[in-house]
């Protein structure tokens, strides 16, 4: 902070230096002084100026160190206290500021609570009336308006669905329950849900799984494959999507190819970004694309500590692979995750 300092103290630096040379000129236009006198003079005030500025450089910018190598925003418990008029007034004014933002920010914070609050409110309020009309749908006669409403319902449904996760994302840490999970049971009640729109399509699933349990949050684990499955479905047509679940040595794997459309190479590394939808046009079921669901669904599989990598060519399809960590392997990262 030497230099800042120097530049702020500039003008009373040049004003000496200048009193300096006023008074060695004054000495030769005066015979009654000598040079070699007012030179030693000049030397005697220069070094005890110098020796000034520099105690003054630590005591004036001790203050301006404190401020400027705080933690936190919005905390003054390590301001150093003001040790000059004009520091007094930049520390009440910094702790007036300091406080308002913090009312406000309080404030803010209370009505994005209440925000949330309501949302998921309404959320599970709707949940209701979606049921009931599930139940008329398995009623109708006409099967091509049922399957067509069937469809706009599971539109509906996914995207309460992510809503909902989306604003639990925010407490996630604390939402998580480890348990063994059966992951064949949890498959096969994903793809019942999804059982209308494939029948729609033509879309049948071959599902290779060796071992059941799989020790992971039963919740969270179902929103990934929710967003995954969903999406092999909107992008494939008459055609199986294989799922494949194994372990080996090293990890325990499952997999979701499916044989559609495929992702263009330039937007693999961006599908799992915020709002990103594809860059190429495809049919009508992609129309109402929000990007949220990859998304969602990365964002839970980082606190479950699973890798998602993903393998497509565009006009063939896309293979999924979620890679679960080992039970001791989970301990040990949330006991890391937490020490920091």
């Amino acid at each position: 902070m030497i230099w800042q300092y120097i530049k702020e103290r500039l003008s009373w630096i040049l004003f000496f230096l200048a009193m300096q040379c006023l008074l060695v000129f004054y000495s030769f236009i005066d015979p009654n002084l000598t040079v070699s006198s007012i030179l030693y003079f000049i030397y005697l005030s220069s070094s005890i100026f110098t020796i000034f500025l520099v105690f003054r450089h630590f005591l004036e910018t001790k203050f301006y160190k404190r401020l400027k190598e705080r933690s936190e925003i919005l905390d003054t418990s390590e301001l150093a206290d003001p040790s000059s008029p004009l520091e007094e007034i930049v520390y009440d004014e910094f702790i007036e500021q300091t406080n308002y933002y913090k009312k406000r920010s309080t404030y803010h914070q209370l009505m994005l609570e209440q925000e949330k609050d309501d949302l998921l409110s309404w959320i599970h309020e709707i949940k209701t009336p979606l049921t009931a009309m599930q139940l008329i749908l398995d009623r109708m006669d006409n099967k091509q308006t049922q399957a067509d409403l069937q469809y706009e319902w599971l539109r509906i449904h996914y995207l309460l669905d992510q809503q909902l996760h989306q604003k639990r994302m925010l407490v996630i840490e604390n939402d998580l329950h480890l348990d063994n999970v059966d992951i064949k049971q949890l498959i096969h009640n994903e793809i019942r849900t999804l059982r209308s729109w494939c029948l729609h399509k033509g879309i049948g699933f071959d599902i290779q799984i060796d071992t059941h349990n799989l020790v992971t949050d039963e919740k969270w684990t179902s929103f990934i494959l929710r967003q995954i499955l969903s999406n092999a479905v909107k992008y494939s047509e008459h055609s199986d999507i294989e799922i494949q679940y194994y372990k080996t040595e090293n990890h325990t794997a499952l997999t979701v190819k499916d044989n559609g459309i495929g992702i263009p190479n330039k937007d693999i590394p961006r599908i799992f970004d915020k709002g990103f939808t594809s860059t190429a046009t495809y049919h009508n079921d992609t129309s109402g694309a929000t990007g949220m669901g990859l998304y969602l669904a990365k964002k839970a599989a980082d606190s479950l500590h699973i890798r998602i990598n993903v393998e497509s060519e565009e006009g063939v399809g896309t293979t999924f692979t979620l890679l679960f960590p080992e039970k001791n392997t989970f301990a040990q990262l949330r006991e890391q995750n937490a020490s920091m």
